[in-house]
């Protein structure tokens, strides 16, 4: 086995539902999995998912606009949609990032002469792998309100952020550590554990995993490769290991230790690249 294909190995193997590629896949036209999420994050049994699309794009309207990837776009049967992201970095989880995302979504609600009051509900979800408020809840929901009033505005725009280190004894807390799991066999939702397995734990599945990020790293190579060549830089054995880290990072959605973690980097080297890579 050639290093590259150990490295992509290791790298499939410690990927979890907190990794885009593989969370969009495992939700992709999952109904169940996409009810069971939706259902705990947002404490509501009621919920009948119609359709869910993994790594749906969404065209701007405005020629020359910013378009976005959602990793899943779920819609109720009563036709509210779900824009369901999943977050590592702190820059990624950004308030104007989830603002953007709701315009987005508002945009496509409106028919042609369609009256406003018929906008429904939108939910901008992002399953944020720490704790963006540091208050340790489980989820911190965001609403519009009238300041003088307090008073809720009322307007069904509802931004919603998990707390991906939540680890309590309830619904909420099993749902992380799913999410955060490497193994099938380690979850307690069954849907999920199947999604996993499936894109994990088979040969076709692991594969196709093993496919997307053999691409993206080599993708990834090439350009580093190109923007040493033109500032003349040579690149030592310190700096393809930063390169490599930065990679899964950047391209994978993992933290710093996860992407050392997966490529097997400890010790004075762990902490060198660390200091790098956050520099």
């Amino acid at each position: 086995m050639t290093k590259e294909k150990a490295a992509t190995e290791t790298i499939v193997e410690n990927l979890t539902l907190f990794n885009n590629e593989l969370m969009s896949k495992v939700f992709d036209r999952n109904i169940p999995a996409t009810e069971y999420l939706l259902r705990t994050i947002l404490g509501r049994e009621d919920i009948r998912v119609k359709s869910v699309k993994g790594e749906y794009n969404m065209r701007n309207p405005v020629m020359g606009g910013r378009d976005i990837t959602l990793d899943i776009l779920a819609e109720e049967e009563n036709g509210r949609e779900f824009d369901v992201e999943v977050q590592n970095d702190s820059e990624g989880a950004h308030v104007r990032r989830a603002r953007f995302h709701s315009s987005m979504t508002d945009s496509r609600m409106l028919k042609k002469n369609q009256d406003f009051s018929e906008l429904d509900d939108s939910y901008v979800i992002f399953i944020y792998s720490r704790d963006k408020y540091r208050k340790g809840l489980p989820v911190y929901h965001i609403d519009r309100c009238v300041k003088e009033t307090g008073r809720d505005f009322g307007d069904g725009s509802h931004i919603i952020y998990v707390n991906g280190r939540y680890e309590g004894d309830d619904e909420m807390g099993r749902l992380m550590h799913d999410f955060k799991s490497t193994r099938s066999s380690d979850m307690y939702n069954a849907e999920l554990a199947k999604g996993l397995r499936q894109y994990k734990e088979t040969e076709e599945g692991r594969a196709e995993m093993s496919d997307i990020v053999s691409k993206i790293y080599k993708e990834y190579g090439k350009e580093k490769e190109k923007e040493g060549e033109k500032r003349g830089e040579k690149r030592g054995e310190m700096k393809t290991r930063v390169s490599a880290v930065q990679s899964l990072m950047e391209t994978m959605k993992l933290s710093a230790d996860q992407a050392l973690d997966a490529l097997k980097i400890y010790g004075k080297e762990r902490e060198s690249i660390i200091k790098a890579v956050q520099g």
